[in-house]
């Protein structure tokens, strides 16, 4: 909501801007004025490109940015053709070019960028020859075009910027969710495990005492049902190719295992933490939903440590409803202030959106009602088909 408004307010303050460049245009051109609205209509048509939010790898874009260039240059041209010089030759759209150059740059796909933006490059570069041919103005028209490149290069370099935030999400996902796969992977491991050792144990006591046997027949058909409801959430995930298959099997945590993470993170001293979970112990659950509610815990007490300084206390809570497992992660700090230009971008918060998510989970994190920092997860008990 707060980008949304700065970004609003950044449109509001250009367009206000580009309407008192088109005033100083208007009062001080010396053109016919039959063209005084056709140096109005480019300037509009070239803030039109401008002004609008754009989606990354937008046509529409280029295209834009090509057909203003093309108007722009048109008007140039007729004015050059009958000898039209003097006033101001467009503040406004000499702007507005500006904003199109970065945009064009910082969205459109590289080719159609190339081309448009060297049709702008143009345009700007050519637009002072309308006040005359004299080597000041080919100056100015000189100060325009390097005024592009450098709108040209804000807009690669933020290009870039997003490209590697990207990237960098990307393998925090893909981190993620090879995390998950080696959890499932490991504890259908340890089930298989047992079905072959509880199989080959009844298979010796079946003639010497069925009952014993039924039992053990029993339990297998229990942890083979478990393990086919894991493989089905395991569809989908993709496992590391290059770990080794004969890695040695890690420990699943998971809900049972909170209480020693909380009662550790207290240890660590600094920030005491406290676990309600109404008694439950965890029994029962999916593995993929308790071992990602011990993650959800555990990457938000991470965070309250790096960020809540402020924080007295951090409340872990969880309850288990008819078809869902809720976590709430809150502290009484205040919210953390927003990432600067300078600051290392993190991705906690987001390899965890993608760990929930991959079983069907919703997660929500922000500024608590009553202050603090509040990270709310809900992940479904009910397997996803």
């Amino acid at each position: 909501m707060l980008n949304t408004f700065l970004v609003r307010a950044g449109q509001i303050a250009a367009l206000g801007l580009l309407a008192l460049l088109g005033v100083i245009d208007i009062t001080s051109g010396r053109f016919e004025s039959a063209l005084v609205p056709v140096q109005v209509l480019v300037a509009m048509a070239v803030a039109a490109v401008w002004l609008p939010r754009h989606r990354h790898g937008s046509r529409t874009l280029p295209i834009a940015a090509l057909l203003a260039a093309g108007l722009s240059l048109s008007f140039t041209a007729l004015l050059l053709h009958r000898n039209l010089y003097g006033g101001i030759w467009g503040l406004a759209e000499a702007a507005a070019f500006l904003g199109v150059a970065a945009v064009v740059a910082r969205h459109a796909p590289p080719r159609w960028a190339v081309l448009a933006c060297a049709a702008v490059g143009l345009a700007a570069g050519l637009m002072p020859l309308r006040s005359g041919q004299s080597s000041i103005y080919v100056t100015f028209g000189l100060i325009q075009a390097l005024g592009i490149a450098g709108a040209i290069g804000a807009g690669v370099t933020l290009r870039t910027m997003e490209g590697n935030r990207r990237r960098a999400l990307d393998t925090v996902r893909s981190e993620q969710r090879a995390e998950f796969a080696r959890d499932l992977h490991d504890f259908i491991a340890h089930h298989v495990t047992g079905i072959v050792v509880q199989a080959q144990g009844a298979r010796f006591i079946a003639e010497q005492d069925p009952k014993r046997a039924m039992v053990a027949l029993e339990q297998i058909e229990q942890a083979g049902a478990e393990t086919m409801a894991s493989m089905r959430r395991m569809v989908g995930v993709l496992r590391d190719p290059a770990s080794e298959p004969d890695a040695p099997l890690a420990p699943v945590a998971g809900v049972g295992d909170l209480p020693a993470l909380v009662e550790q993170f207290t240890a660590a001293g600094g920030l005491p933490a406290r676990l309600d979970t109404g008694g439950d112990d965890g029994a029962g659950l999916p593995v993929e939903v308790s071992t990602s509610a011990y993650r959800v815990v555990m990457e938000a007490l991470t965070n309250a440590r790096q960020h809540a300084r402020h924080a007295t206390l951090v409340d872990v809570w969880l309850r288990r409803t008819g078809s869902q497992l809720l976590v709430r992660v809150a502290n009484d700090g205040p919210p953390p202030r927003p990432a600067g230009p300078r600051d290392r971008p993190g991705y906690g918060l987001a390899g965890l959106t993608e760990r929930v998510r991959a079983v069907g989970g919703q997660i929500s994190a922000g500024p608590g009602v009553d202050g603090g920092w509040v990270v709310d997860v809900a992940l479904p008990l009910t397997g996803r088909e």
